[in-house]
């Protein structure tokens, strides 16, 4: 599709309510649908493209004739565990799915080019809340930037088709909100609050709750003992190498964990996962940039970059001087710290 018509489309889409009430948009999204169709709903697996996925299937309930949600991406994190064995989330691997045997193909969260898998299906509907991209086209496209999640964006949809919220739903949807807002820390819209208002006397915030609280293995309590007996710091900046680690998850808790620290104004949290480096990076976001540091110090080497408070960078340790060694990995990463800091 090029760029010209994506953004015809965007406009006609994602900035001009008048015109594209939640009934309209309701309205477009359900004449995609035939009776017999066997829909298939994608989804790259995290909190709010759960939540969007559960929300799709209860929408198209009784106007199809079946509906799977399929995912790409293999789930570590305890918390989306905990989501989809206590939300009772029917998904299947998308690997082990035929997908061009279904009659309607939806993509939620995410746009084709997000992922190698992805560029490859042709989907009948796109509905996401990340930046516009292009090189792709579908029968129906609702991309809303910026909107905090899809979660929010499902919850007009519901509401225009006066569906009753079921517990699990809106717990699942309000779960969805809470996380890609980071607790409306992060860039959200009026709509955004409107929509987790509406969802909080339905929703189980007990269970919310158990399911943030799902976080750590017993396992990886061995992981904080190596942070605190290796943390680095130098002018107010923390530099942590675990080694090897058995999920990149752990650093992210980790660089949370010491970003909470006094007069600790970088946190640089680092380990080998496979055959990559990943880098964990966080900072206050106040007069600095996390993603902006990420990829000045690794974007040359492979994917860097994210928020001003929070980035990641993933470099393959074939790209990189690098040995095996805790002291020399940090010692790395201090170099490279220390050029590109302000």
């Amino acid at each position: 599709m090029t760029t010209r018509r994506y953004e015809k489309i965007a406009e006609t889409i994602t900035r001009s309510p008048s015109r594209n009430s939640a009934k309209d948009r309701l309205t477009g999204f359900w004449e995609i649908f035939d009776r017999d169709d066997d829909v298939l709903l994608i989804i790259n697996a995290d909190p709010d493209a759960l939540a969007s996925a559960m929300a799709v299937k209860r929408l198209l309930s009784y106007r199809v004739k079946n509906v799977t949600i399929g995912y790409p991406n293999e789930i570590r994190r305890l918390n989306n565990i905990a989501m989809v064995d206590r939300l009772k989330i029917p998904i299947e691997r998308l690997h082990t799915l035929k997908v061009k045997e279904y009659d309607k193909r939806v993509l939620l969260d995410s746009q084709p080019s997000h992922l190698p898998c992805f560029e490859k299906i042709d989907f009948d509907i796109i509905i996401d809340h990340h930046p516009v991209t292009n090189g792709w086209d579908a029968k129906f496209i609702d991309i809303r930037p910026e909107y905090g999640a899809v979660s929010s964006i499902m919850v007009e949809y519901l509401r225009a088709a006066n569906i009753k919220f079921s517990v699990n739903l809106a717990t699942a949807l309000f779960y969805g909100i809470k996380v890609d807002t980071q607790n409306f820390e992060k860039s959200a819209q009026l709509a955004d609050g409107i929509c987790f208002r509406y969802l909080f006397n339905i929703a189980n915030r007990n269970l919310v709750r158990k399911i943030e609280l799902t976080e750590l293995r017993r396992s990886e309590l061995k992981y904080f003992k190596i942070a605190l007996n290796e943390v680095r710091v130098s002018k107010g900046r923390a530099y942590v190498h675990l080694g090897r680690v058995s999920t990149p998850d752990i650093l992210v808790i980790i660089a949370d964990f010491f970003n909470h620290v006094d007069k600790f104004d970088w946190v640089i949290v680092s380990g080998i996962h496979g055959e990559k480096l990943v880098v964990i990076f966080r900072c206050d976001g106040y007069r600095k940039n996390a993603g902006k540091l990420a990829q000045r110090t690794f974007s040359e080497y492979g994917s860097a970059g994210g928020h001003k408070e929070a980035a990641r960078a993933e470099v393959p340790l074939k790209n990189l001087p690098l040995r095996e060694n805790q002291e020399f990995t940090t010692n790395f990463l201090i170099r490279l710290g220390t050029k590109h800091m302000p």
